[in-house]
């Protein structure tokens, strides 16, 4: 038995030249592989006699069976040194020759590193994997969720911020599209940048479904929180939303739809006890934190609309507008405000008077101007693109077999826009 994995080493490093010699390789790789996933505790010793950079194919198919197995948590180790040097050193040409393997044993790698206890372990081998596994930026892989959950676990949200740049516009299967926005949401909830989440979960309540799924209701939860944290409302879902999101989401997600419904009312006493009935359940769905946060918004709105009446108010006066228990905690919330930007202000601290100031930003830097411009670029590239996929799209027989000879006439209006803090 052992003869013959020697054999199948030595056709791994005589073909694994050319083009026609990695496809013979394939098919003979293909035959074998119940016989490699038999003997997957005998095919550590072998690595040794294969170069991960010259030999990717063979040296795939032996680490995805020599993964398929119970790797106890002794041989853990040993299998995350092997499989990240494989992922780093491996061709890209030759891994996406059998993309479902090199996926398989990317996605043990998270499994061990959660099992370890040691989720940022994982998150290089996976950007990396991701990267070589992509035909493009735009593709979306099945790896995409699971290295933004080992970011989520590991608190390395920034590190996450390098793939949620991408705009995706390819996608193999739905699952991933739920669940690359719902953790992207997430990972910039982390960071509190609060206007990017709020794309990333809009991207995932308002996608195509024919039922409704867990993702989408889970997201829909946190749209709500975050809306009413950077917006103060939460508009309607959008007309082009799938008619499941529209019928259903409200029904599952009614303790949020309350929570709305009492910020609205601009009422702290209705708040809080909306917040007091349902803190059970906001706790179990891990959200208590983005609630509390709900709440400090609401002052902070408080706060904002006083700027739009005074020049100069004292901080007692804040604190009794917005109730406030104290002064104190006034100027705590005005001085977060004028750090995140939210309002600017000075505060005189020998008399406690507030003086609001307008906004300094004229929209004429060199910075501000680069970034409208960089704004521009993107919009018009992404508008070259849809347009390039719609008249794919209306040239497909297919297509055209469902829709008939008339396709249906849409008015503008009939779609809501993306809001423009999204572009």
């Amino acid at each position: 038995m052992e003869d013959s994995i020697e054999a199948l080493v030595a056709h791994v490093q005589a073909l694994s030249g050319t083009p026609e010699d990695l496809n013979h390789l394939h098919s003979l790789l293909k035959q074998r592989e119940d016989s490699l996933h038999s003997q997957a505790s005998q095919l550590l010793p072998f690595f040794e006699h294969l170069d991960p950079s010259k030999h990717s194919l063979g040296y795939l198919y032996l680490l995805e069976a020599a993964s398929s197995g119970t790797i106890v948590r002794e041989q853990a180790s040993e299998f995350l040194v092997i499989a990240s040097n494989f992922i780093d050193s491996c061709s890209a040409e030759q891994i996406r020759l059998a993309p479902d393997k090199f996926i398989s044993v990317c996605k043990r790698i998270k499994d061990q590193v959660i099992l370890l206890q040691m989720p940022i372990r994982g998150i290089v081998p996976l950007r990396t994997a991701i990267r070589k596994l992509q035909s493009s930026s735009e593709r979306l892989t099945s790896l995409h969720p699971d290295f933004l959950i080992l970011c989520l676990l590991a608190k390395c949200y920034k590190a996450g911020l390098s793939l949620l740049g991408d705009d995706i516009i390819e996608v193999d299967q739905p699952r991933d599209f739920f669940l690359y926005f719902y953790y992207g949401g997430m990972i910039n909830i982390g960071l509190k940048n609060f206007q990017k989440a709020l794309e990333c979960l809009h991207n995932a309540v308002t996608a195509p479904m024919a039922q409704l799924n867990q993702m989408a209701v889970e997201a829909y939860k946190k749209y709500i929180l975050v809306y009413l944290i950077y917006n103060g409302q939460v508009p309607s879902l959008p007309k082009y939303s799938s008619s499941a999101a529209q019928r259903n989401l409200k029904n599952y997600a009614q303790p949020y739809v309350d929570l709305a419904n009492s910020y609205a009312s601009g009422k702290f006493s209705e708040l809080e006890s909306c917040i007091e009935t349902n803190r059970e359940k906001f706790e179990n769905d891990k959200n208590l934190g983005l609630v509390r946060q709900v709440v400090s918004s609401l002052y902070k709105r408080s706060i904002q609309r006083l700027t739009q009446t005074y020049l100069t108010l004292s901080l007692e006066d804040i604190a009794r507008r917005v109730q406030l228990q104290t002064a104190k905690e006034a100027e705590m919330h005005v001085l977060r405000m004028i750090q995140d930007g939210e309002i600017f202000a000075t505060i005189n601290q020998k008399d406690g008077m507030v003086s609001f100031l307008e906004d300094p930003e004229q929209y004429k830097t060199c910075e501000m101007v680069e970034h409208i411009d960089l704004s521009i670029q993107r919009i018009m590239t992404l508008s070259k693109k849809i347009r390039a996929y719609d008249e794919q799209i209306s040239c497909d027989p297919s297509y055209l077999s469902k829709i008939g000879k008339e396709r249906t006439k849409f008015d503008m209006d009939d779609f809501d826009p993306v809001p423009q803090k999204f572009l």
